[in-house]
């Protein structure tokens, strides 16, 4: 079983300026260039939690995502995050899942986070992305999916959960809490990327970007800057850990009258 090395880019983003993002996140992903296999930005890395989708939103065949296919190509990984995307007349808050010979998946965000409106503005996915990466079986979702376990539940024998997100300060600790539950109820490795800085809004991002393994354990959580973090994880071990404890068979259905 192959060892998988994910590579997630914490960073603040400059508020609606595509060109601008683009070019920080490219000097960030060099510095990764050759070392990992998987690459993970924040939500809406190109633009920041922008509800302007009018002013922002790119085509399939756009400028954010030619940057991604060059990307995947010049790094020799898979690159995900999510931006502002358009099609048939709608605007979608999607996550590219985007491999290095130009292939890539996509997922549309299911749970809109009504707070701020983001409803009024996209349309809501309807589907999980489920992907099979180097042995590994990924989940990818976006923020405020974060918070329904429902959608988030280990019901495919995926290996990985990850989450993109633009979560606030004020709300952090809801955010490493749920972290570690879904990581814990789910027997995955979970990894949550979140952006720092403030935006155009002031709202304010400390990051906490983190990664767990599948008993819940932090092997890496930062604050307030900028930072890129490797972790390597280990198939097997997780596998051994499922078989002593075998949990995720005792599930519920989930099927409702």
């Amino acid at each position: 079983m192959e060892n998988l090395r994910v590579s997630i880019i914490q960073s603040n983003i400059i508020w609606e300026n595509v060109d601008a993002n683009l070019a920080h996140f490219s000097k960030k992903i060099n510095q990764v260039k050759g070392q990992t296999d998987l690459i993970v930005l924040p939500e809406m890395f190109s633009t920041g939690f922008s509800m302007n989708p009018k002013n922002v939103a790119e085509p399939m065949n756009g400028k954010t995502m030619t940057w991604l296919m060059n990307q995947a190509q010049l790094a020799d990984a898979v690159v995900t995050g999510s931006f502002v995307a358009t099609e048939d007349g709608q605007y979608f808050n999607r996550l590219i899942w985007m491999q290095p010979d130009g292939q890539y998946s996509f997922y549309n965000k299911k749970h809109l986070f009504t707070l701020a409106k983001e409803h009024e503005s996209y349309t809501a996915g309807t589907e999980r992305l489920i992907v099979d990466y180097k042995g590994w079986k990924i989940c990818p979702l976006i923020c405020y999916d974060l918070r329904f376990p429902v959608w988030s539940r280990n019901n495919v024998g995926y290996d990985l959960l990850i989450y993109v997100a633009s979560w606030p300060t004020p709300r952090i600790n809801a955010w490493k809490s749920l972290l570690a539950g879904r990581a814990i109820e789910n027997q995955a490795y979970t990894i949550g990327v979140n952006r720092v800085g403030q935006d155009e809004n002031q709202y304010d991002y400390s990051g906490a970007s983190s990664v767990l393994d599948y008993t819940g354990k932090s092997l890496y959580c930062t604050y307030d800057q900028e930072d890129i973090f490797t972790a390597e994880l280990n198939l097997e071990k997780q596998k051994a850990f499922r078989q002593k404890l075998n949990f995720l068979a005792d599930q519920d259905a989930f099927v409702f009258k």
